[in-house]
């Protein structure tokens, strides 16, 4: 047994175990399984990628409120085109150490499961935070693109100041392009993946 093994099974025999520093950078979906969520963590939403785990408080209430209600807007077209309206779901991206939750997700069949192969994923929509900005624009759609997702939807509300948009991307050679566009006020109108016609103010709490 390895000198990292023993120190494990020591740990896991005592109140000194702590799966955060434990399996810090060899997460796995059995891992995650087994050990998450973390008690005493305030994490809603666990991600990992290369065995890493990313940990994230819950969504400010405005879009927790805005993705209710853009679900409520997307899911007469989604199902009429044979698609399924989620919330957040575990996208398992490919491999066992790489798994990313979208704040929603259009799904291609319908799912009961801890874990969702990305191959089911036609459109994950991110609801943007300041503290998520880079993940949500640069990172998530370069991991995304990987796996040929075709669609990305990214949505940005900020209730003080009356913003809100939302932008449709569709995937390009190598990375998503914008292909739909609608601010407060407008109205947003998109006709693939599926049909749905929204104005983006509708998504902040009146």
């Amino acid at each position: 047994m390895t000198t990292t093994a023993i120190r494990q099974a020591t740990s896991m025999d005592t109140d000194d175990f702590d799966p955060l520093v434990e399996f810090y950078g060899k997460w796995t979906m059995e891992l995650a399984e087994r050990y998450l969520p973390i008690p005493g963590v305030p994490a809603s939403k666990y991600e990992c990628w290369d065995g890493r785990l990313y940990m994230a408080p819950a969504e400010a209430a405005q879009n927790s409120y805005g993705a209710l209600k853009l679900g409520r807007l997307l899911m007469p077209g989604a199902e009429a085109a044979g698609y399924y309206v989620y919330g957040a779901v575990n996208l398992a991206m490919g491999r066992p150490d790489r798994w990313l939750q979208p704040d929603m997700t259009i799904l291609r069949s319908p799912e009961t499961g801890t874990w969702v192969a990305a191959e089911n994923c036609v459109m994950p929509i991110e609801f943007v935070s300041p503290d998520s900005r880079q993940r949500d624009l640069i990172h998530k759609p370069l991991r995304y693109a990987e796996l040929e997702i075709p669609w990305y939807m990214t949505v940005e509300l900020d209730n003080d100041k009356g913003y809100a948009i939302a932008v449709l991307h569709r995937l390009g050679e190598v990375s998503y392009v914008p292909v739909v566009k609608g601010l407060a006020g407008q109205r947003f109108e998109m006709t693939v993946p599926f049909e749905a016609a929204f104005d983006p103010g509708d998504l902040l709490v009146r």
